[in-house]
């Protein structure tokens, strides 16, 4: 099981997935380089490297739901 600090929310707008907030960053509503049909490959075990385009930090994301990405290291403060 992935602890919650590992996830950060996403949402699909018009066949587009965004955050909300870069977890490096702090930039407002970045689109991912990521496709929805990656979303399905990434949940059945494909593991993905995501490049976020604001600031270019990198995380590898293990898996997905309908509401978050899941990675393989810590992307929220423990507080």
């Amino acid at each position: 099981m992935i602890p919650f600090i590992n996830t950060w929310p996403y949402e699909i707008i018009m066949k587009d997935i965004y955050v909300a907030e870069c977890p490096f960053c702090q930039s407002a509503n970045v689109l991912l380089p990521l496709k929805i049909h990656e979303l399905t490959s990434i949940h059945e075990g494909k593991k993905k490297l995501l490049v976020f385009p604001c600031c270019h930090n990198k995380l590898t994301i293990v898996d997905t739901d309908r509401d978050y990405l899941l990675a393989d290291t810590p992307v929220r403060s423990r507080s």
